[in-house]
């Protein structure tokens, strides 16, 4: 009875976080047909999100990525195909396609130097999670956020998003990402120690540990010094000389609108 309660009060609040908000503007002027041809197996697909849960990530983050997915295709596939390993409210750990976030603003972010055992591992190891609940302890949590933004220090805004069950059926979609690199030990934003002795030269170099992996957000991959930031205009070959400008003179309005002169 209890668990049944439970799971339709879930229900009842994953509806209305992952309702869309009017007013959001794509600024990405990029095809998500060349997005998909430029996406490689282990790229992380960031979304700036525009869901009532997003909007609260987006405030305790400081960030304008909200949700992250992983992409699990081979390169150059069509967008269609159910390439993007994440985790939402509604679903939970599952695959869907890149075609399902055309309209938002997207950031791909690439780890560098893996092997191809290494990418196989890190795969493996998200579609094992494939579904998993969504972390509903870390819902309840941010819907506080949702219906009214308390005035939180930002240096406490990290730590409201690294609660939860800490079940490991539960997924939330940065943590499962984080957890799946730090199974290959590949780094996101590790801590940094200087290892003690009486050598100084020993001294020097950093000793690294691991943040446990629910206290990461989307965010963390794309200030993470070791993923790249893909542009799939410049891996395509982009030339300004090319572009071809409507004539005119025009200037800024008051809210970055053109004016004719």
């Amino acid at each position: 009875m209890f668990n049944s309660l439970k799971r339709a009060i879930g229900e009842l609040l994953a509806d209305f976080l992952s309702k869309d908000l009017p007013g959001y503007q794509r600024l990405d002027t990029i095809e998500i047909d060349v997005v998909a041809g430029t996406l490689e197996k282990g790229d992380i697909v960031l979304v700036d999100g525009n869901t009532r849960i997003s909007t609260a990530i987006k405030y305790l983050t400081q960030s304008t990525w909200s949700h992250a997915c992983l992409y699990v295709g081979e390169k150059g596939a069509d967008s269609s195909q159910l390439n993007l390993l994440e985790a939402d409210l509604k679903n939970g750990v599952h695959l869907t396609n890149l075609d399902h976030y055309a309209n938002f603003n997207l950031r791909i972010c690439r780890p560098v130097n893996l092997n191809d055992e290494e990418v196989i591992e890190l795969v493996e190891f998200a579609q094992q999670r494939i579904g998993h609940q969504y972390d509903l302890k870390n819902v309840i949590d941010l819907i506080r956020y949702v219906i009214q933004k308390p005035a939180v220090p930002n240096r406490y805004r990290r730590s409201l998003l690294s609660l939860g069950s800490g079940e490991p059926t539960k997924a939330i979609c940065s943590t499962l990402i984080a957890e799946s690199f730090q199974s290959i030990d590949y780094p996101i934003l590790p801590r940094r120690n200087k290892k003690g002795g009486q050598n100084a030269e020993v001294d020097e170099l950093p000793l690294l540990y691991r943040p446990h992996f629910t206290h990461f957000t989307p965010r963390d991959f794309d200030l993470s010094p070791y993923f790249r930031i893909i542009k799939p205009t410049i891996e395509s070959g982009f030339d300004h000389h090319s572009l071809d400008w409507e004539a005119g003179d025009s200037k800024a309005g008051p809210l970055g609108e053109a004016e004719s002169a």
